[in-house]
């Protein structure tokens, strides 16, 4: 199988199930932000230092589940494709996450910078760019999908990826960057 189709030199884009839309469409903008996410995600795991192998295995579970967040995205509603869908457990899961990963740090009394380790720094980076692929579904929400869950599932991700990047340095031992003004 090769991999250009040539489908879509015309700038339009194909949907799972059925359907074309232009690259441009605030379904496939979306998409793509998510994409970014998850490759940013991927880009963090190659980088990690063997003493924050649990970083790395729940990093690879949420590289999966945006996947599926990619698939629930790619698929209008109303398509006979059948693709899994983020849900609440997704959502549960990322809570406990962030609790659990939380428990360890000093509570926050201060803004702080994106920065520290190279770890937590790219963490901070699929921070920022999980938030884009929110604003992009909550500027467009109504036209591509009915689901609450989307919305919470990448606000949750981004919460979580703020909390990694304390623990990263917390775990090296590397203080996070305090705001000065």
């Amino acid at each position: 199988m090769k991999i250009y189709t040539r489908t879509g030199d015309d700038g339009t884009t194909g949907l799972f199930g059925g359907g074309r839309v232009p690259k441009s469409h605030p379904r496939v903008q979306a998409m793509g932000a998510v994409d970014e996410t998850n490759a940013s995600i991927g880009l963090i795991c190659s980088l990690l230092p063997s003493e924050l192998d649990s970083l790395h295995s729940l990093l690879i579970s949420i590289q999966h589940e945006l996947f599926v967040l990619g698939a629930d995205i790619a698929t209008p509603e109303d398509s006979r494709a059948s693709v899994p869908r983020i849900g609440q457990n997704e959502i549960d899961a990322l809570e406990n996450a962030i609790d659990d990963w939380q428990s360890s740090l000093t509570p926050l009394q201060y803004f702080i910078l994106p920065g520290g380790t190279q770890a937590a720094s790219m963490l901070h980076l699929a921070r920022a760019i999980c938030r884009r692929a929110e604003r992009c579904l909550s500027e467009n929400l109504d036209s591509i999908s009915s689901s609450s869950y989307i919305l919470k599932y990448l606000n949750r991700l981004s919460d979580l990826l703020f909390v990694l990047a304390r623990r990263a340095n917390h775990d090296i031992g590397t203080p996070d960057v305090r705001w000065e003004q």
